[in-house]
């Protein structure tokens, strides 16, 4: 009897091992297009000056990325941008129980993106040009979006209590 106790245990257990280069690519992009809609509806509310395809726009004309393809290319980007990030943090912050983790990194990646990156090619101007408005909109949503990314891929891979047989005690 112990014997098919441990065979129906494994087998549940091999069912559920998620792949987690699939699991990341599926998170990135829920994340990104969730969020990436949200940053489209917080550009029209004009709580960010930031176009939904800020991201191409050193790739793109100003104008494209004003038109209704502009915008569905500018969610696109950051849907790409989301699954890269959440490869990333699958790799490097997986096995970090919590949402704090998350946090950190939806603030690490503004920073990265807002402070650095962003304003140097061209994506964006400097803090001290886009308002604060934006920075607080942006600042709010990356935080928002990281969590999500963070604490969904955390939760995937450090909860052990989903894999307790079903009768199992505290």
């Amino acid at each position: 009897m112990a014997n098919a106790h441990d065979h129906h245990r494994r087998s549940r257990d091999e069912r559920h091992r998620t792949n987690p280069w699939l699991y990341a690519i599926q998170i990135g992009f829920f994340a990104g297009l969730f969020f990436g809609i949200l940053r489209w509806i917080c550009y029209e509310m004009r709580f960010t000056t930031l176009l939904p395809g800020f991201m191409l726009d050193p790739f793109f004309r100003h104008l494209f990325l004003k038109s209704a393809w502009g915008y569905v290319a500018g969610i696109a980007a950051f849907i790409v941008f989301s699954i890269v990030m959440a490869l990333l943090y699958m790799v490097v912050l997986r096995r970090l129980k919590g949402p704090w983790p998350g946090i950190f990194f939806g603030l690490a990646v503004w920073a990265v993106l807002y402070i650095g990156i962003g304003p140097l090619i061209g994506m964006m101007g400097w803090l001290t040009q886009i308002g604060w408005n934006t920075i607080y909109t942006e600042l709010c949503i990356s935080t928002l979006w990281g969590v999500f990314i963070g604490y969904s891929i955390a939760f995937e891979f450090t909860d052990e209590v989903s894999r307790e047989p079903m009768g199992a005690k505290n």
